[in-house]
């Protein structure tokens, strides 16, 4: 069993940094990629940024250059969201890629999402 637990999410006015954070728990073999995706009512969920372990990491244009993500040594993920806008208001969720042992395949695993309000 996999757990993630996000962290951060909260309501800043436009310009305004906030940090998500995203531990991944339980049994857990190797993580292969951390991502966060946001999602609004009525829209598809949205990749923002995923790092990949080994890899380069990718943000989405609307994200670019204001979003930084990053990973530590263990099983945390982070979103450092600076210049906010209120089209980032969003509820965002964690996502990990993991092989949760040796003889299983990699499955994705998601949070339970944080919500993210811009004000104007």
């Amino acid at each position: 069993q996999v757990q993630l637990l996000e962290s951060g999410g909260g309501l800043v006015q436009t310009g305004g940094s906030l940090r998500l954070s995203c531990v991944a728990s339980g049994t857990i073999f190797r993580i292969n990629a951390m991502a966060w995706y946001r999602q609004t009512p009525g829209k598809q969920r949205e990749l923002v940024a995923d790092i990949p372990s080994g890899g380069s990491t990718y943000y989405a244009p609307s994200v670019k250059g204001r979003f930084t993500i990053s990973r530590d040594n263990a099983n945390t993920v982070y979103l450092q969201m600076d210049s906010l806008k209120p089209e980032d208001t969003a509820v965002y969720y964690c996502n990990a890629n993991i092989n949760p042992s040796p003889l299983t395949f990699r499955d994705d695993f998601w949070g339970q999402g944080t919500q993210v309000t811009v004000s104007s």
